[in-house]
């Protein structure tokens, strides 16, 4: 990227930004299969190319920011697969290489520019594959949630992604090792909690959750994904409100998964229509996430002037 080019807080201060969607939806409709416990991650050594035309999908929509496919990469999930550290290491720099890699096909293309790359850290909950991410509570401490973060989160910064994406954490307590973890990492942050009803998913009321990032010169934006877009709605008022931060919304489909049936019910309830609301009350950085594909993006990046 041209060293003329805003930085990521320069952007969100300008803002709106436009974030992409699902990675995940987005290389299972081409026909890739993720039932694998490392999920996306699994791509990095497999299919490389895959997920780069993933992320090029969405940077053409409009979406300005690709969110890495590292999500369920840790030197833990890594080993579990016979990959051991000095191997994982490249994969996780490899998932920031890939998102810049569409950047700079989709400039080649036309897409009008700045486009930047945040790179994905989902919680331990994620590495784990049990579903536990939208629990939290995982009977570990504070300190031993930061041990396991801060070794990734090293490999990531160094990568030189635009802003760390701390994505879908279900419990302030994992907030608060996330907060600790990123301390002098030299790349900016935003804070992203999976809500269910005005509270964090471990059941935290989402004021005290949003409030530990008040404070954190890293986190230059907090707010919610992975949830229902009306628990979207109620939560960035909150965000803004706590924190004085810009707000990142990037919420599912509204679909939701049935876990027996192994498949999604329900309808649709993103819409374009619901940009408006979530600028107005301070979100600055908003996306998609599961279910909501480059279509959706496209509409969003038209509500937002994209």
């Amino acid at each position: 990227m041209a060293s003329t080019s805003p930085t990521f807080a320069e952007a969100l201060a300008a803002g709106p930004v436009v974030l992409d969607g699902g990675l995940s939806n987005q290389l299972e409709s081409a026909g890739h299969d993720l039932s694998d416990a490392l999920w996306s991650a699994r791509l990095l050594a497999e299919e490389p190319e895959a997920v780069v035309l993933a992320h090029l999908a969405y940077y053409e929509a409009g979406a300005q920011v690709a969110i890495t496919s590292s999500y369920q990469a840790t030197f833990e999930g890594f080993a579990r697969r016979g990959i051991g550290a000095e191997e994982a290491a490249p994969l996780l720099r490899r998932s920031v290489e890939l998102a810049r890699d569409a950047a700079r096909r989709a400039l080649a293309g036309g897409v009008t520019g700045p486009l930047y790359v945040a790179a994905s850290a989902g919680p331990y909950g994620a590495m784990l594959a049990d579903g536990s991410e939208y629990r939290g509570r995982y009977g570990l401490s504070v300190d031993a949630l930061e041990r396991f973060h801060r070794p990734r989160l090293e490999v990531l910064a160094a990568a030189r992604p635009d802003v760390l994406a701390l994505e879908t954490v279900p419990d302030a307590d994992e907030a608060r090792a996330l907060l600790r973890a990123v301390r002098g990492l030299g790349v900016p942050a935003y804070l992203s909690y999976s809500v269910a009803g005005g509270r964090t998913r471990a059941g935290q009321p989402l004021e005290e959750a949003f409030a530990l990032s008040a404070d954190a010169d890293e986190v230059i934006a907090v707010g919610v994904n992975c949830c229902a877009p009306d628990d979207a709605d109620a939560a960035v008022e909150v965000a803004a409100r706590v924190t004085g931060k810009p707000v990142v919304v990037y919420p599912n489909s509204g679909e939701s998964w049935d876990s027996e049936a192994r498949e999604w019910c329900g309808s649709p309830a993103f819409s374009a229509e619901r940009v408006a609301a979530w600028a107005t009350a301070g979100a600055r950085l908003i996306g998609g996430c599961c279910r909501v594909g480059p279509d959706a993006i496209a509409k969003l990046a038209g509500a937002l002037g994209r």
